[in-house]
């Protein structure tokens, strides 16, 4: 076989597309959701590289249109996770064997068809079943996933290319990177099209085989990414697409002997009960599994008495309700300056009349439907809580309906309390609350801010005053993973800002770094001796 040093194409961010009025792109995305809405699939798992059905179908809705069937999908059961694992652990050796490069060119060829021909039938599943607007299934389903592809076969490359720096006269020291002993579990969110299509394919790329469950709301468009994979050349049995429940996937997954690590996005309550069932199985386990997870955020805004107002409201509408406040990332607690309390107050109050509300089809729609109905009665009922409460003024928003879709206004809470219950824990839908602050306690307010939640995932300070920028980065040095200075707390960009947090936020393993992809190895370091000795005695044994 023949053999090179071979250097990878130099990764680049998507550029974004704007879907504007006339334009080409708006005409294609528009065809891709009226192609899609015109038919109801049967949608298979992917085991083996072989479409399986049962019998057991479960019906797929729009979030924004739950009467309208997009299609079913088969769900499985603790069986086809056993057989996922099988054709896993049947495809290891001959992937994990095969050229860096000819990986990497399978990747590298997935995003190409995600760029290119499947740009908007991605987008549209995204729009369609996680009920996305067309700009937010562009920078999610489209660019970063493009990016994490790219820029993900960059990093593999660079890993490999870590050697030591010394080999004495007479030996050769090297490292290679193995695959993990074993197969990953790819447990994946419903609000990120990109995530799902990351957290599998990035072990994968470095030699793993993968089982990979996604959320049940995100199944729509996980079907459209394994067609994509597939198309790009991905031997059957290296990701194993099942549908089961939670319960099931755990039970036959972190009792195998051959589970070898966990990628994870999702609630931290769930996250956390996986590390403790691993670390109870710990005896079971042919290898210590790699745990590396994304969890949960309340995600922090805090506007200083120096901050631009405008610049500041911007932060707080789109940070808190771009996507329904459904990121990870989303802004869901913001700490204002009494000084610039009014004019912010006037601006939002202004900003958020202008938004309209409704299905994803319709582009003038800024605010979309949120994920399902367990979510829905989630978050009005905190709602609810607080139009009962004489310690919480609405100012925004506060209505919502779920005759046609999930729909929730955008909804601002004052309260007068920094730990009133809504501050304090993760809600995940579009519901913000603020706290007006006196500006001489601004630094009482950054301790208030690293001490009122167990995470520390996003946050953002606005200030044009420099000492106040330096004294917040400072104090809220572990209060966030991702930390933005006069701007919005999301839209972290692959290969910019490596995204992730600690505390009960996860790993901080950071999603689109070299970082992460060294999760999904083992180094093997190698020395070689080319004259070795062939006496035991050392020079000091000699006698005077």
């Amino acid at each position: 076989m023949l053999k090179g040093f071979f250097n990878v194409p130099q990764p680049v961010n998507e550029t974004i597309l704007n879907y504007a009025p006339g334009s080409k792109e708006r005409t294609l995305l528009k065809q891709a959701l009226a192609d899609a809405r015109s038919k109801t699939i049967d949608i298979p798992m992917y085991i083996d590289g072989k479409e399986v059905r049962t019998d057991k179908k479960v019906n797929i809705y729009p979030p924004h249109d739950h009467q309208h069937l997009l299609g079913t999908y088969s769900q499985g059961s603790k069986q086809h996770v056993s057989d996922a694992i099988s054709a896993a652990l049947k495809a290891k050796e001959a992937w994990e064997n095969l050229a860096w490069e000819q990986r990497a060119a399978i990747f590298l060829k997935a995003a190409d068809l995600i760029a290119g021909p499947y740009r908007y039938k991605l987008n549209a599943a995204t729009m369609l079943g996680q009920s996305k607007n067309a700009f937010q299934a562009e920078i999610d389903a489209a660019c970063e996933l493009i990016d994490f592809l790219r820029f993900n076969v960059k990093y593999m490359c660079e890993i490999y290319q870590q050697q030591p720096p010394v080999s004495p006269r007479g030996s050769w020291n090297r490292l290679e990177q193995r695959a993990l002993e074993g197969f990953v579990f790819a447990l994946t969110p419903f609000n990120f099209t990109a995530i799902a299509g990351n957290l599998p394919t990035s072990a994968a790329m470095m030699g793993n085989v993968v089982v990979w469950k996604p959320s049940n709301t995100q199944i729509y468009s996980a079907n459209v990414l394994m067609q994509i994979f597939r198309e790009a050349g991905l031997p059957d049995g290296v990701i194993n697409l099942v549908y089961v429940s939670g319960p099931d996937a755990g039970e036959v997954i972190f009792n195998h002997a051959d589970f070898a690590g966990i990628h994870f996005t999702g609630s931290t309550t769930v996250f956390q009960d996986i590390w403790k069932t691993i670390g109870n199985n710990i005896h079971k386990y042919k290898t210590y599994p790699r745990i590396v997870g994304e969890t949960g955020g309340k995600d922090f805004i805090v506007v200083h008495g120096s901050a631009d107002v405008e610049a500041s409201s911007t932060a707080i509408v789109r940070g808190a309700f771009e996507y329904q406040g459904q990121k990870c990332s989303a802004a869901s607690r913001v700490y204002i300056a009494a000084s610039v309390w009014p004019a912010i107050k006037k601006l939002v109050q202004r900003d958020l009349a202008s938004l309209k509300m409704g299905p994803t089809e319709d582009f003038g729609n800024f605010v979309n439907a949120v994920i399902d109905e367990k979510s829905f009665d989630k978050l009005t009922g905190f709602i609810d809580s607080a139009k009962n409460d004489k310690h919480i003024e609405i100012i925004a928003g506060g209505n919502y309906d779920k005759t046609k879709g999930y729909f929730i206004e955008p909804t601002v809470l004052i309260s007068k309390d920094p730990n009133y219950v809504t501050m304090c824990e993760e809600l995940f839908g579009p519901v913000l609350t603020i706290f007006v602050y006196e500006d001489k306690d601004f630094e009482k307010t950054l301790e208030i801010i690293d001490k009122t939640s167990i995470y520390a995932l996003t946050g953002a300070v606005l200030a044009q005053d420099r000492y106040a920028l330096a004294t917040a980065t400072h104090a809220l040095r572990n209060a966030a993973g991702n930390f933005y200075i006069n701007d919005k707390c999301t839209g972290a960009v692959v290969g910019q800002q490596p995204f992730g947090g600690a505390r009960g936020s996860g790993t901080n393993d950071k999603a689109g770094s070299m970082i992460n992809l060294l999760r999904w190895v083992s180094p093997r370091t190698i020395k070689e001796t080319f004259d070795p000795p062939k006496d035991y005695r050392y020079p000091f044994l000699e006698n005077e």
